[in-house]
C-alpha cells in the first residue's frame, strides 16, 4: 500500500489557515472539524503545520493564554512531507523518526493532502482484514484429500 491509496480512502481535503491567523481561530477550526492539525498556507505555499501539540506547548508556556498569539508564532515551519508514491512502511518510519502525527503530502511541489497517524492505522487495519479474508477463503476452499507438500 502507498500514500496515494490512503488519500483515496480518506479524501484529499485539506483544512488550512494563514500564518497571520490567530491561534484562537485555529483552535476553533480544529474543534469544529474534529481534526488535530491545520496546514499553514502563505499565499498558497506550504509554510508550516499547526497541531494540537504546538497549541498545548504554547498554552503551557503562556499560562493558558492564547490572546494575541498568531499561528506563525507557534507553527512547525517547513514541515517534512511525504509523496503519493511513498510506501506505508516508509511513511510509518518517517512519522516515527520525526515524531509527527500529521504529514503533508506533496506531489510536484503541490499539496495534495495530509495523512495522520490515525489514517495510517486505518489503512493497516483494512489491508490486514483483506489479507485475513483471502487466507480464510483459501483455507476454507482447500481441496479435500490434498495434503500439504
Amino acid at each position: 500500500m502507498i500514500i496515494r491509496d490512503i488519500l483515496k480512502l480518506k479524501g484529499g481535503s485539506v483544512v488550512s489557515i494563514e500564518p497571520g491567523g490567530s491561534v484562537a481561530d485555529a483552535v476553533s477550526a480544529m474543534v469544529r472539524r474534529d481534526i488535530g492539525s491545520l496546514v499553514v498556507l502563505d499565499g498558497g505555499r506550504l509554510a508550516g503545520m499547526l497541531t494540537f501539540r504546538e497549541v498545548l506547548t504554547a498554552l503551557d508556556a503562556r499560562g493558558d493564554e492564547l490572546a494575541g498569539l498568531r499561528v506563525a508564532d507557534i507553527m512547525r515551519p517547513d514541515p517534512v512531507c511525504g509523496a503519493p508514491d511513498d510506501s506505508i512502511e516508509s511513511l510509518r518510519e518517517l512519522m516515527h523518526r520525526e515524531h509527527i502525527r500529521y504529514l503533508p503530502v506533496k506531489e510536484g511541489g503541490r499539496l495534495v493532502g495530509v495523512i495522520s497517524f490515525h489514517d495510517v492505522a486505518n489503512a493497516v487495519i483494512r489491508e490486514t482484514s483483506f489479507h485475513n479474508r483471502l487466507l480464510k477463503t483459501y483455507i476454507k476452499n482447500w481441496p479435500e484429500g490434498e495434503s500439504a507438500k
